[in-house]
Formats: structure tokens, sequence, C-alpha cells
């Protein structure tokens, strides 16, 4: 066969998706309601992706319904798939801690229960920055953070009524996210420094 300079463009074409892909990387933070931690993400420059799911417990493809109810062990959770050439990891931890009440052990706001506690879930390359990460928050918060940094563990895509739930039904989310106290908590908590690193806050 020959190569002539249109296939070998076509051909490059073709493998340049697969080989940006391949340098992506993700993230998976607990921060209580999982449609607002995908709202806040899917902000920051440089994520590509947000995904909201289940992770962290002991049951195999759990459903919304058994994971409210406790029992599973799992934790309401975003997988953040983003570019490190555009935002690092110690940055996206950043925004997270910024983004809940760390000291809160009961849950988030006006959700309670285990489900909806923070964690920041890490892979071997990722527990370094997100201890060191949690300790710099820590001091600066000047008291107890209480979010556990747990090992990354199986994560179950929650169902598709979920997913992008702020663009689907912007009404109920604003509403929702205004009635239980989130930012009002938030700013309480961070003042001038809430929501670092998301913009639009």
């Amino acid at each position: 066969m020959q190569w002539n300079s249109l296939t070998v463009a076509l051909a490059l074409a073709l493998l340049a998706p697969a080989a940006s892909a391949q340098e992506l990387e993700t993230a998976v933070f607990a921060g209580g309601c999982f449609w607002c931690v995908e709202s806040d993400f899917d902000k920051v420059p440089g994520v590509v992706a947000t995904v909201s799911g289940y992770t962290g417990g002991t049951t195999e493809n759990p459903t919304y319904p058994q994971v409210t109810a406790g029992g599973t062990g799992h934790y309401e959770a975003v997988e953040i798939t983003y570019d490190p050439s555009k935002v690092s990891y110690d940055a996206l931890l950043t925004a997270f801690w910024h983004s809940v009440d760390p000291t809160d052990d009961g849950g988030q706001f006006c959700d309670r229960g285990h489900s909806y506690k923070t964690a920041v879930f890490a892979n071997e390359e990722q527990r370094q920055l997100a201890e060191n990460s949690r300790a710099a928050a820590q001091r600066m918060l000047d008291q107890p953070i209480v979010t556990p940094i747990l090992d990354s563990a199986p994560f179950y895509a929650a169902e598709d009524y979920h997913q992008d739930y702020y663009e689907k039904n912007p009404v109920r989310y604003r509403f929702y996210r205004f009635s239980c106290g989130r930012d009002r908590r938030v700013r309480d908590v961070w003042g001038e420094r809430a929501y670092e690193g998301i913009p639009g806050h």
C-alpha cells in the first residue's frame, strides 16, 4: 500500500483523539449532593467531563434508593475527568475543599447520613498530594477537617436522570441548592476563599 500525504494526514487525525484520551486523568470526590459537585466542577477550566455516581461501598451496581437508605457503604461522588496540562490534581483538590464543609462529619448541609459525607478517593500517585492538600486546608481553617482520604474503589455511575441534573432541571436544581443552604454554609466556613478555583460563584 502506498502512503501519500493525504493518507498519512487522515491516519494521524484518527489517532489524535486516542492519544489525547490517554493523557486525561481522573479524580473522584464525594462532597454531598452529587448534582452540586458536578455543577461546580463542570465550571473548572481543564475539566473535560463529570459523572455522578456511587463509590466506597460494598454493594455492586447500587441504586440511588439503596445508597440513600444506608447500609451499602457508598458515598454519593463525582468522577472528574480532566486534562492535567490545563489543570492539576492539586488545583482540583483546592477547589474541592473550598466548595464543601470539611468540618461536618454528619453529611453536607441539609443532606444527612453516610452517603452525603465528604471524602477524597485517591490512587497511590494521588494520595500524598491529597494528604498534603488536606493538611494545608486544615491550617487555613484552624479547625479539624474530618474528610477522609480513602483508597480508590470501584465507581458506579448513577442513574441517567442524575447526570447533568443542574442542566436538565435548572429551576428545581437552583431551588434545591438554595434551600439546602449549600452556598451560604460554604461561605460561612471559607469566607472570601469560598469556591476558590471554581468560576462563577
